[in-house]
């Protein structure tokens, strides 16, 4: 059954919007090892130039964040520790905003997500975590600025997200007021969540 990828201007939203608008979306990879997906099941909000925890904070442009002065949709990927992490692009051109994808409740290719990610010894394992789930899908360095609207990594129609709680984002301590935020985003409820 083919996906309806959704369009580019779905992600004309404001940034937070777009963080609850995700939940439930469901993330594909197409590879030459087979197609893995997941219903995103939870979210975090970067508001760029103003937030302390983006990257793109106080306007830093550098190579690694020139994505996300770009058009919206796009895919920031970037590594921290040794995990490749993504975020979709928002808030516009020069307004460098992204939304990270937290994690995934898998829906397909889980057999090929388990040969990617050794360790898991169970589904709720493979993809709740941002790192976890660029593994098991496949997801690199090599997939920055790439659209999330058009193959072989896009955004489809998923399923209906019922309840949706919020609270502060994960990991970053050392960013002042920010850390307190509730730009964290999940479907309430849902084993696949990270934590």
């Amino acid at each position: 059954m083919p996906h309806t990828i959704l369009p580019r201007e779905f992600y004309d939203q404001p940034t937070l919007d777009l963080a609850k608008a995700l939940l439930g979306k469901l993330l594909v990879h197409e590879t030459s090892e087979g197609i893995c997906s997941g219903y995103i099941v939870e979210t975090e909000a970067y508001r760029g130039p103003d937030d302390q925890a983006a990257h793109s904070y106080q306007n830093l442009r550098t190579k690694r964040t020139e994505v996300m002065f770009g058009e919206n949709g796009h895919c920031y990927a970037h590594v921290m520790h040794t995990h490749c992490l993504i975020n979709v692009v928002s808030g516009g051109v020069d307004r460098p905003e992204g939304v990270l994808i937290r994690a995934l409740e898998p829906v397909s290719g889980i057999d090929l997500m388990y040969k990617r990610r050794e360790k898991a010894k169970r589904d709720k394992d493979l993809t709740s975590g941002p790192g976890k789930l660029t593994k098991a899908l496949n997801i690199t360095k090599a997939d920055y600025g790439k659209p999330f609207f058009q193959p072989p990594l896009y955004i489809a129609e998923g399923k209906e997200v019922s309840q949706i709680s919020m609270g502060p984002r994960i990991g970053i301590d050392n960013s002042g007021e920010a850390k307190d935020y509730p730009w964290r985003f999940w479907e309430t409820g849902n084993p696949y969540v990270s934590r």
